[in-house]
């Protein structure tokens, strides 16, 4: 079974270590061009070709797979299989007849936050689990019938950066499963996701990292969990953007102004519209992250300053 491989970003980097570990035959890794990054703006190869480049797989970067020279090139390497994991690019419907089948690793529980940033809503919207599903790639967004998924529970630790390490892995082994099975068997079973109960997860913005400090504490220390490592949850101080990178919520009556400092110690204490958020890590434009300690000393903060 030949295998054609498409994915750019870290996420992806699980699953092609997992098929090449498994002595899959990959005949082609798809990943977006190299970006310019880093402060020289260098271009920068995304990390599946480093992984790839390793293991002297044949790489192939288009900007688009909608050039005819495109999709005959892919067609060229006689792959049975392409599989999809944050590629980043719009596979076209011409694309996909090219192969007996495509299947993708998306992370959320479909038929919920299909769509460009599940991990981040399934964060804000306090759900209590997410997951990654395998699925068949179709036309339609996130729409293919269902092959397997794996549940991680979300705790008030988890940030979108935790949960999208432990998401990557578990996909990665239930793709490879789903093909070793697909190698055995000829064909993979497949269930339709209930249309009635889609959610869409629609791209973050950065304006929604402004954090409100009129809001409850519950929904503001869900938006910093949600928003690491990226956007990164911001508040304003002393004229400053200050970014919040890691706090809990503390759910006690405030009487305090919403954003007034309430208390310092090992943490920082902020009143919300409800309850107030121990903050544990900040930064200051320029600076680096600091633990709460640490941010109290270097800016001797003093308590009934305010966040806005």
């Amino acid at each position: 079974m030949k295998i054609i491989f498409a994915g750019t970003p870290e996420f992806a980097v699980p699953a092609l270590q997992a098929l090449i570990d498994g002595e899959f035959e990959i005949v082609l890794v798809l990943t977006q061009p190299d970006r310019p990054a880093g402060r020289g703006l260098q271009l920068k190869a995304s990390p599946v070709k480093q992984l790839a480049l390793q293991h002297g797989l044949t790489i192939f970067q288009p900007e688009s797979l909608k050039p005819a020279e495109v999709q005959a090139h892919i067609a060229r390497m006689n792959a049975d299989v392409m599989i999809v994991a944050a590629y980043g690019l719009i596979i076209p419907t011409v694309v996909l007849n090219i192969f007996k089948g495509c299947y993708n690793i998306h992370a959320s529980l479909l038929p919920r936050w299909r769509g460009a940033a599940p991990i981040h809503r399934s964060v804000l919207a306090g759900d209590a689990e997410t997951g990654v599903t395998i699925m068949k790639v179709v036309p339609a967004l996130d729409a293919g019938a269902m092959i397997s998924k794996g549940v991680v529970q979300i705790t008030e630790e988890s940030t979108t950066q935790t949960l999208h390490d432990s998401l990557s892995n578990i996909g990665a082994d239930l793709m490879v499963q789903a093909m070793a099975a697909l190698a055995k068997n000829g064909h993979l079973p497949a269930e339709p996701q209930d249309e009635s109960v889609v959610t869409y997860a629609h791209k973050l913005e950065k304006s929604e990292a402004a954090i409100d400090w009129n809001k409850s504490v519950v929904e503001i220390s869900r938006q910093i969990r949600a928003f690491n490592p990226f956007p990164v949850a911001t508040t304003q101080f002393r004229g400053e953007t200050c970014r919040i990178w890691f706090a809990s919520a503390l759910n006690e009556k405030a009487s305090a102004k919403a954003g007034e400092i309430t208390a310092l110690g090992a943490s920082i204490h902020a009143a919300c519209g409800q309850g107030f958020l121990v903050i544990k890590e900040l930064q200051m434009p320029g600076g680096k992250r600091l633990t709460a300690q640490q941010f109290i000393q270097s800016q001797k903060l003093k308590i009934g300053e305010i966040f806005s």
